[in-house]
């Protein structure tokens, strides 16, 4: 869709159903946002993006090597127009990124082949698996040195890279080139600014929701419920009762929700952000996290308790699978559940793409999906009390990932020039379709990626793609999202916490209280290692206050 029809359908308060099934009339106005492109030309971007979304094709198995480079090649004409053939020759770049479950890194490199090949330039891999991932960044931004040109990293840690002068300013070529008016509202400026200056180009919007198993529930089912629980409260109650069942599609023991109970370099204490956010992102108060006048950590507060505790309930009542304590968030998205284990599970919107066309999903006809779950009450922390009242509060965690180019190439006009060409190559409209489309480790984050017409055509249900990119959608625009700061030190707070989590949930903590109070007094350390003064300035702007 143009930007001012999606637009306009939010600031109508239309429903996600509403909004779905006008999804037709609304690609036809989308179509007369771009009455000024001849026919052949819009004919023309229609027929490739046809093209990548066949490559290899829903039901066809996972892609390959070979599928990237396809890809790569067929969307290579943005860079043509920017850039002369050979004009990069003896270019040497080093980009940074993540080798996670066979994604990121890994099809970077095929999408970047054809582009080495039109522009002469090389490129060395820095390859990390996610639980290393942190630590390698952070080893960086403390000495104030980068050996990498191109890095691909989450909004969060904006504050510590551009903010430290680390991160190179974006020209203003690659905004017209990647056509940033595309994205979603949620991820345009601040997001990827620091200072009033542009430096991140976005591969991916990020929210967590809730993927379940649509056969555990209706007529018949293993639980007796009619459909899903939308509150954790019942969310709990109904993994303790799965307790001793079968599961209907494998045969195997059969369980409820699955919480990551491992941590991840600091990405797994998102999974306890997806239930302390119901219980604790109050409507009228932007923060949760923190305190936005003193930096003192909310962690601690009797919402974030509740979260803990539910975990430590489940963990106690043996509703998880076996040692899922060692289970870190990619086990049990893709080892777990995609495989046939559990009932449901928040996690990223890429497992939605992976359920339908991973050799490794066996779950692809029976998921469904949905905002992640809500609570029956929530905890005023202004007030000092809970409220008995129902709250959602969509995490939108990570704020995406997106490609940087380091200030170690400034200087250096060519090289400057051609990182800056690969990482839009990367962040371009149509490759971004296909990164959706695909397993690839990244979820929409583009208002054109939202043609449901689109998808269907490439062999998609309309039923599947409306509760997948619906799911996606609702939660960029609840207006109780969870959205967390881009502050300095985000990543040392979330190791830290899971650090204490996992102490925590093996019973050297008396309790969750004790749990939470742990978290909160490394929270206070880290703050005042880094600035309380400055933290509370940059936090307070992260919120728009």
């Amino acid at each position: 869709m143009k930007s001012e029809v999606y637009d306009y359908a939010v600031r109508a308060g239309l429903t996600r159903r509403r909004l779905l099934q006008g999804a037709t009339a609304l690609g036809g106005l989308a179509a007369l946002g771009g009455a000024g492109l001849a026919p052949r030309a819009a004919s023309a971007q229609e027929s490739l993006r046809a093209r990548i979304l066949a490559i290899p094709g829903v039901g066809a198995g996972s892609p390959t090597d070979v599928h990237w480079q396809e890809v790569g090649a067929l969307t290579l004409d943005a860079t043509r127009a920017n850039v002369a053939e050979g004009e990069f020759a003896g270019v040497e770049l080093t980009f940074m990124g993540l080798n996670n479950q066979n994604q990121h890194n890994v099809l970077f490199r095929g999408f970047l082949k054809a582009w080495t090949e039109y522009t002469g330039a090389t490129i060395n891999w820095i390859d990390l698996a996610q639980a290393d991932y942190n630590a390698r960044l952070q080893q960086a931004i403390a000495t104030g040195t980068v050996d990498f040109d191109v890095l691909a990293m989450g909004a969060p840690f904006e504050g510590d890279t551009a903010g430290r002068g680390l991160l190179d300013e974006m020209p203003d070529w690659v905004k017209t080139q990647i056509d940033m008016d595309d994205y979603v509202a949620y991820l345009k400026p601040p997001v990827g600014t620091w200072d009033g200056k542009t430096y991140r180009i976005s591969i991916d919007g990020d929210t967590h929701t809730l993927s379940y198993r649509k056969d555990y529930f209706g007529d018949g089912s293993i639980t007796g419920l009619a459909d899903v629980p939308t509150r954790w409260e019942d969310i709990n109650a109904m993994s303790v009762a799965l307790k001793g069942q079968t599961d209907p599609l494998t045969g195997l023991p059969a369980y409820g929700f699955l919480d990551p109970l491992k941590g991840w370099g600091g990405f797994g204490f998102y999974f306890l952000e997806d239930r302390a956010a119901a219980y604790v992102k109050h409507p009228s108060d932007k923060a949760w996290l923190f305190d936005p006048d003193t930096m003192k950590p909310r962690v601690n507060n009797p919402g974030w308790v509740q979260a803990i505790q539910d975990v430590m309930d489940l963990n106690a009542a043996g509703a998880y699978p076996p040692d899922q304590i060692n289970a870190d968030p990619g086990t049990t998205a893709f080892q777990q559940f995609l495989a046939g284990t559990g009932a449901a599970l928040t996690w990223w919107g890429d497992v939605g793409s992976n359920a339908r066309t991973s050799d490794s999903s066996v779950v692809g006809d029976v998921v469904g999906f949905s905002i992640n779950p809500g609570a029956r009450r929530v905890y005023n922390h202004q007030a000092g009390a809970w409220e008995e009242t129902e709250n959602f509060a969509p995490n939108l965690a990570y704020l995406g990932w997106g490609v940087y180019v380091t200030s170690r190439v400034s200087a250096d006009e060519k090289k400057r020039k051609a990182a800056w060409s690969a990482a839009a190559h990367l962040g371009g409209k149509d490759i971004a379709l296909w990164m959706a489309a695909y397993p690839s480790g990244y979820q929409p984050y583009r208002q054109s990626q939202f043609d449901y017409a689109e998808w269907e055509a490439a062999g998609y249900d309309r039923a599947f793609v409306e509760d997948y990119l619906g799911s996606n959608l609702e939660s960029y625009n609840h207006p109780n999202a969870a959205i967390e700061p881009r502050i300095p030190g985000i990543f040392q707070y979330y190791s830290v916490a899971e650090d204490e989590l996992a102490k925590g949930y093996a019973g050297q903590y008396a309790s969750a209280q004790e749990t939470a109070d742990a978290i909160a007094a490394a929270w206070e350390r880290i703050t005042d290692q880094i600035g309380r003064d400055s933290q509370i300035a940059l936090y307070k702007a992260s919120l728009g206050m």
